[in-house]
């Protein structure tokens, strides 16, 4: 038996609609599913982005109940011939670059906040080989 990958990521959001702003309007992720004042879905690659609402998850009837608070990270990867395109979007987007790592075999990943603060990072496919 075994895993294929990460299907779902999740971050807990205050606001859909700055949420939406973000990650579709500027990031460009289509919005697959929304429901008011409780998540906004993205299609992300072969993944989904799960943005909830943690006030409203945390009462959950139907599901296991479930939220997070603080800041939460998830690195979305590029192919590595698209990550000074995605760096370059991002700052002209006026989203500040908060810190650019190095890692093995020459490869770097950079890090950039949400709306809500949380951690982003773009990686180029490889990172982890």
């Amino acid at each position: 038996m075994t895993i294929l990958q990460i299907k779902e990521s999740c971050l807990y959001v205050k606001d859909l609609d700055k949420a939406k702003s973000f990650y579709h309007d500027q990031l460009g992720f289509e919005v697959i599913g929304y429901q008011a004042n409780r998540h906004i879905f993205f299609r992300v690659g072969s993944t989904v982005l799960l943005c909830f609402v943690p006030e409203t998850t945390r009462k959950e009837s139907q599901l296991p109940p479930h939220y997070a608070i603080g800041k939460q990270h998830i690195a979305f990867e590029v192919m590595p011939g698209e990550y000074k395109k995605w760096e370059n979007k991002i700052l002209k987007l006026g989203i500040s670059i908060i810190h650019e790592q190095s890692w093995k075999h020459g490869l770097k990943s950079f890090y950039f906040h949400d709306p809500e603060g949380h951690l982003l990072e773009i990686v180029p496919q490889g990172i982890w080989d």
